[in-house]
């Protein structure tokens, strides 16, 4: 088994983990629990889409993705779509927030294609300008389409706004760019994102949330309350799959990003540790693929997946567990979401491309 495969198979632990803890955290009376119901519901619907996704990836030449065209392209739909979700009448507001766009029946999250799009767009100008990121302009041109990208997502989503930054700023030290440089430009960057959490009152209150979230349980403190009393519900064995109480009501978002709550109260330590493992583990096959690859543009791309998962995994669930500020940022594969699942699982796809296209050691010899 190539470690390519790994992915397949944690992908589809990751898709069925969440597939049972969503089913338990939006249990309602009116649901159909017949067997024909229960398998045709939207998130089996969209976990089986998710792996149509990832086998298309897995077809997708990582060569494919160094072309000027394609990063380009990715890019410039990115900055068109998170324009046009600004615009009031095509952009649909959610809890406050203007992040998604219609087609019909359908919905999406421009924030979420931008996501992916600026892994493929650094990926592709990491190597193309891999001698000269260590000269300041290079550097600076390069992080200025990130953060006008990243501003875009800005005004509406904070938190992956963060993570595109993030990520970026990895994946240029990675290609060779020097840290007091980017520590540099930084600044600029940080002073920007302090300003859209000064402009927005509800951003203020979360930070002040996080600081002493039992000063104002019933308000700004009341999600990290409702997620707290969660995990100590469950306790070290869980009430049991099914057996949750706060997702009566209680705790807002049960299904998005408060769903590792959920697992917590249902499934107690058990069910916290094999989420945890999940990822690490994906992260270290995930790292074997990428040093076993000599191709920059390869590492980087499998670099940009990684740190992409591996940093949205490690926000959302300090999050729920009260060690950072609160932000609608998901678990990625476990919270229920059509684009996240699908650019996801279309994302990890690359990586068993690479891991397809690089040759494996020759056996050693067999003795005489």
């Amino acid at each position: 088994m190539r470690s390519g495969d790994l992915i397949l198979v944690l992908l589809v632990a990751m898709l069925g983990t969440g597939i049972v803890a969503i089913q338990s955290a939006g249990l309602s009376v009116t649901d159909d629990l017949s067997l024909w119901g229960t398998m045709t519901n939207r998130v089996v619907l969209l976990a089986a889409g998710a792996m149509i996704a990832f086998f298309a990836g897995a077809f997708v030449p990582p060569r494919l993705l160094a072309r000027p065209w394609v990063a380009w392209t990715a890019l410039s739909l990115a900055l068109i779509l998170t324009i046009i979700v600004l615009i009031p009448g095509i952009g649909r507001e959610v809890n406050g927030a203007r992040r998604w766009i219609d087609i019909g029946p359908l919905g999406f999250q421009p924030s979420e294609v931008a996501k992916w799009a600026l892994v493929i767009f650094m990926a592709a100008a990491c190597s193309w300008w891999a001698c000269s990121l260590g000269r300041f302009w290079t550097l600076a041109g390069v992080l200025c389409i990130v953060g006008l990208l990243a501003g875009l997502v800005l005004l509406e989503d904070l938190g992956t706004a963060v993570l595109m930054i993030a990520v970026a700023s990895a994946m240029v030290l990675a290609a060779g760019a020097k840290l007091w440089q980017l520590g540099l430009l930084a600044v600029p960057g940080l002073a920007i994102v302090a300003g859209g959490i000064a402009i927005e009152p509800y951003r203020v209150q979360r930070l002040q949330a996080f600081l002493d979230p039992f000063a104002d349980p019933g308000a700004s403190g009341y999600h990290v309350v409702q997620s707290m009393a969660a995990i100590a519900g469950g306790g070290t064995s869980g009430r049991g799959i099914g057996n949750g109480i706060q997702k009566y009501g209680y705790l807002p978002e049960d299904t998005t990003d408060f769903i590792f709550a959920i697992i917590c109260e249902e499934t107690g330590i058990a069910g916290a540790v094999l989420i945890v493992a999940l990822f690490a583990t994906m992260l270290i096959v995930g790292w074997v693929i990428l040093r076993s690859t000599t191709v920059a543009h390869q590492r980087l791309l499998v670099l940009g997946v990684l740190l992409t998962i591996g940093i949205q995994a490690l926000v959302n669930l300090l999050v729920v567990t009260g060690l950072a500020p609160t932000k609608g940022i998901a678990l990625p594969l476990i919270s229920s979401g059509g684009t996240g699942w699908l650019l996801t699982a279309f994302a990890l796809g690359w990586i068993r491309s690479v891991d397809r296209r690089t040759p494996t050691a020759a056996p050693p010899p067999m003795p005489a």
